[in-house]
């Protein structure tokens, strides 16, 4: 069995189609075809992302090496990404109550160290040699968008407005309805553009 036939054989066992695993890998369906037909071979970067998505190693996919007990991949980076993204919605939560009883720019340290942290999280389950790693990056970076740019969005609008209005704009952990209705609006008309369109860019570049 050479390693076209391994592709194909961890393709179908786990029921999915070319075009599916060309999808997941970032590649033509006709690149995977070629590959299980043995017309060329995957380059260096596909064939750790075929082991990632497979759950197998690359001595396996390359030599047909079996893993062994101890190197299987027991844990999954989505677990990183969740707890991460857990940290990160708690310090957007937590900044905003807090500011709303106190209104001090500490506030701002406490959200962005816990977002630090929950990002740190993340990053660590991308770094351990865990499984689904890609669908963790991918998961990730799609929420966290929403919640990684609010603050630093509110604290730019915040200091622009008052600066424009010719007041001292408050270093808040969401925007402040200052100058008038429409640059509030504004606001929220970027932020929403900014998120979508990233999670545009993302979804397309998984394709």
């Amino acid at each position: 069995m050479n390693i076209a036939d391994r592709i194909q054989l961890l393709r179908k066992a786990k029921g999915i189609s070319q075009e599916v695993l060309a999808d997941q890998i970032g590649v033509s369906r006709q690149a995977v075809s070629k590959w299980e037909s043995e017309q060329s071979m995957p380059d260096l970067e596909k064939i750790i992302l075929l082991s990632d998505y497979f759950e197998t190693t690359t001595d396996y996919l390359l030599k047909g090496v079996e893993p062994t007990k101890g190197s299987e991949k027991t844990w999954s980076a989505l677990w990183f990404t969740a707890a991460g993204t857990i940290l990160n919605i708690i310090g957007l939560i937590l900044a905003i109550v807090i500011w709303f009883e106190v209104q001090r720019v500490y506030t701002l340290g406490i959200g962005l160290t816990l977002m630090l942290l929950g990002t740190g999280v993340f990053l660590t389950g991308q770094i351990l040699d865990g499984k689904d790693k890609l669908k963790a990056k991918r998961l990730f970076l799609q929420i966290n968008i929403w919640i990684l740019t609010f603050i630093p969005l509110s604290c730019c609008f915040n200091l622009l407005d008052g600066l424009l209005g010719g007041f001292n704009g408050l270093l808040a952990p969401l925007p402040m309805l200052g100058n008038s209705f429409v640059t509030f609006a504004l606001f929220w008309l970027f932020y929403f553009a900014l998120c979508i369109v990233t999670e545009l860019v993302i979804a397309k570049a998984e394709h």
